[in-house]
């Protein structure tokens, strides 16, 4: 299980951008945060044509299947639709791996036993403004 922003481990953080003129103040070759909103497919094409790693977050098993189709290296689902969105990943054969926001310690080991592929606390993802 990948744990991102945990405290003991160390492991890649999270650039949330609001637009592609964000991107100019993220470290390079940092991954790249992106809420799912057509308004935001330009800033995910881009992502996509320059080969930049991005996660994108997603609220709907039919976003997670576009987030998977536009390549995203993460895609970030709700807790509730953890199980679900894993098993569509295993079943299609996503190669982005599913992950999970969560506040505390005490979320890890249920997610684990869902067999969900990571877990982020807030401290992974920083808002950057363009």
């Amino acid at each position: 299980m990948l744990l991102f922003g945990h405290r003991f481990i160390k492991n890649e953080t999270f650039f949330h951008i609001l637009d592609s003129d964000a991107l100019l103040h993220t470290p390079p070759n940092a991954p790249i945060y992106v809420e799912f909103q057509e308004s935001n497919l330009d800033i995910i094409e881009y992502l996509q044509t320059n080969k930049i790693r991005f996660a994108l977050n997603v609220a709907t098993i039919t976003e997670l299947i576009y987030g998977a189709s536009l390549q995203a290296s993460y895609i970030f689902v709700p807790k509730e639709l953890a199980k679900t969105a894993q098993n569509i990943a295993e079943n299609y054969l996503f190669d982005a791996k599913i992950v999970v926001h969560i506040e505390n310690e005490d979320e890890i080991e249920p997610m684990a036993l869902l067999g969900i592929d990571g877990v982020a606390f807030p401290s992974a993802i920083v808002k950057i403004n363009s």
